[in-house]
């Protein structure tokens, strides 16, 4: 079966409605076989009280991309996919504008799902580095 990049990237959007993803204004905009890419807004709505980017708001994009490429790799139908594990090293801080986060995988298995989530500003400069385990399960009826 062919990749779709607009078709997936047309689902993670929609399934973002009204969810933390929503709230968070992130944005699916890039996708690949093995990668996707999403925006988030650094403003007030992610600040810590310092007026820093919040490091949960960071690893909720993280989660947020990584869990959803996970979807590129399974029926939505017949399966479902849980993280698991995250852990984030945050590099460099950042006051506003955008940062942008690109899942990779980095195993592909049956049951488990491992990718690297580089999350970075308007420059390419690195912010964080996430790492992420999804779980994939059968859909129960």
């Amino acid at each position: 079966m062919m990749f779709d990049r607009e078709k997936m990237l047309q689902l993670c959007n929609d399934w973002s409605k009204n969810t933390l993803m929503n709230t968070l204004e992130i944005v699916y905009t890039d996708a690949g076989e093995d990668f996707l890419t999403a925006t988030m807004p650094v403003n007030p709505r992610v600040h810590q009280p310092m007026g820093l980017l919040h490091g949960g708001a960071t690893v909720a994009l993280a989660e947020s991309v990584g869990s959803a490429a996970s979807l590129m790799f399974v029926n939505p139908e017949k399966q479902e996919v849980r993280g698991i594990e995250i852990s984030a090293n945050h590099l460099k801080s950042k006051r506003e504008g955008m940062v942008t986060a690109t899942a990779k995988i980095i195993h592909k298995g049956a049951s488990l799902h491992l990718w690297e989530i580089r999350i970075v500003d308007e420059e390419g400069k690195l912010i964080s580095l996430c790492k992420l385990t999804n779980m994939v399960l059968s859909r129960r009826q």
